[in-house]
């Protein structure tokens, strides 16, 4: 993580949450006059808009959100578009859960849902000439609504900007391209790349051919990426067929990072439909296939734009950032494996951990020093599924990392060697467990805040239930 690009603003501000992003100010009613001028540029760019798709991510990672005339996108840079903000307190299938207390109890309430600065761009896929832009929540008296994730990161990385600490971040992001015409036994549909031709052990890892037999999908991508100024780096064939990697360049705004997960799996699905093709992020699509990650590298910069982990006496931050993070990782578990099938990914010998251990180049552990300088020097997080929401998922490992900082503790002995064969603290592996453990501490409300972390749980366990109120197939194949 190079320390060259110095501290970054948060959505225009680099130690607080500008005023003019929760009021409208002004007669022209534009939220700020950075909003106005791109708003402005962009409709001058393309006159000829005939609509719009406004994007609203919920505390599951989902995108949600309208379709609207292009004359719409206007009232996003004003006031904002008005939604429900009971969209917050909706499971993974859309339905509302009660027990979040943000629903017909409160009279279902309309918030303020505003346009994210940087956001903006046309849709590449789209067949009529079509924007999309990000909104973030607003109360209806245009305060943030903190049961928004964008809006938790947002005042979680401004809380940390106060002590004089600056993260820099960046993601990786494991998926499958999938063959909707070639299906398996249990009718879902196949990676592209396996079958006969293949064969079961061609896994074809860093295969250039791989590449190459899908540029025209690769290049779609990464020119969409350009024109909203997505980072991407490099583009890996991954371990398993159909299975790629996607690497974003740092960021020194750590909010605008977690925007780029969120729009690069609307790019990378957006475009592989072009191509008759699926893509997916589920966590673990296929038993016997590796599962896809979602990797955080992070470091942090002071106020004069130097990495705090540099140095000897840096990498003593570093490690007691790391002790902050394995201490936590048990509660915050839930966060980086949101799915009832995340946990399926959590296996030995998958290069998914399955222990809150640590070390040096080492891919078997949660965490990872990767090998770099001491300008560069950074964790990398390898224990979120690609599906997790990435503003939770860096609120979570932000404030490990806070705390652990903060404490000055030193982490356990690094492992050496395959972290499946050593000891160390075992991490959940169903959800239900993880539930219970986030739900005995107080981590996660210190790191989402009461009431995100309260919806999150209420989520957590409705989709619990859910999945143990259905017999599976195989449990009617074997005892009926």
């Amino acid at each position: 993580m190079s320390s060259q690009q110095g501290v970054a603003a948060i959505d225009g501000a680099a130690t607080s949450i500008p005023a003019d992003e929760n009021h409208p100010n002004g007669p022209s009613r534009f939220i700020s006059s950075d909003h106005e001028a791109e708003y402005r540029a962009f409709c001058a760019e393309h006159p000829d808009l005939e609509a719009v798709e406004f994007l609203i991510v919920d505390p599951n990672g989902i995108l949600r959100g309208k379709w609207a005339p292009a004359d719409a996108l206007k009232k996003a840079y004003q006031e904002g578009v008005n939604f429900p903000l009971s969209l917050h307190g909706l499971d993974v299938w859309g339905r509302e859960v009660t027990e979040t207390g943000i629903h017909i109890e409160t009279g279902d309430k309309d918030g303020y849902f505003r346009a994210t600065r940087g956001s903006l761009s046309i849709v590449p896929w789209a067949k009529r000439k079509t924007a999309q832009v990000l909104l973030q929540t607003f109360t209806p008296e245009g305060q943030p609504f903190m049961a928004d994730p964008r809006q938790v990161l947002k005042k979680k990385i401004v809380d940390i900007n106060a002590g004089g600490r600056f993260p820099v971040v960046a993601f990786e992001l494991e998926f499958y391209l999938l063959d909707p015409g070639s299906t398996g036994d249990d009718d879902m549909p196949s990676p592209v790349g396996a079958g006969a031709r293949a064969g079961p052990d061609r896994l074809r890892m860093y295969g250039i051919d791989d590449l190459a037999e899908h540029s025209a999908l690769f290049e779609m991508i990464r020119e969409a990426a350009d024109r909203q100024d997505l980072p991407i780096d490099t583009i890996i064939k991954e371990a398993a067929p159909g299975q790629f990697e996607v690497n974003l360049k740092h960021r020194t705004d750590p909010l605008r990072a977690a925007d780029d997960v969120v729009m690069l799996r609307r790019i990378v699905s957006g475009c592989a439909r072009t191509q008759g093709l699926t893509a997916t992020f589920m966590a673990k699509p296929f038993i016997d296939y590796a599962g896809n990650g979602m990797h955080v590298h992070a470091s942090m910069l002071d106020a004069d734009g130097h990495n705090i982990f540099g140095g000897k006496k840096g990498r003593k931050t570093l490690e007691a950032a790391v002790a902050g993070l394995l201490k936590t990782m048990p509660e915050s578990l839930l966060l980086f494996i949101n799915t009832w099938n995340g946990f399926r990914r959590i296996t030995p010998g998958s290069y998914a951990p399955t222990r809150a251990v640590w070390a040096e180049n080492n891919r078997s552990v949660a965490l990872r020093i990767p090998v770099s300088n001491d300008q560069n020097r950074r964790v990398e997080h390898r224990i979120a599924g690609a599906d997790a929401n990435p503003y939770l998922v860096l609120a979570a490992l932000l404030q490990g990392m806070t705390e652990g900082i903060d404490a000055g503790d030193p982490p356990p002995p690094a492992i050496e060697g395959n972290a499946y064969d050593e000891d160390g603290l075992a991490l959940p592996d169903d959800m239900d467990d993880a539930l219970q453990l986030m739900d005995k501490g107080r981590f996660v409300d210190r790191a989402l805040g009461p009431e995100l972390a309260k919806i999150y749980k209420d989520l957590k366990r409705a989709e619990i239930m859910a999945f143990w109120s259905e017999i599976t197939p195989l449990e009617r194949s074997t005892y009926l």
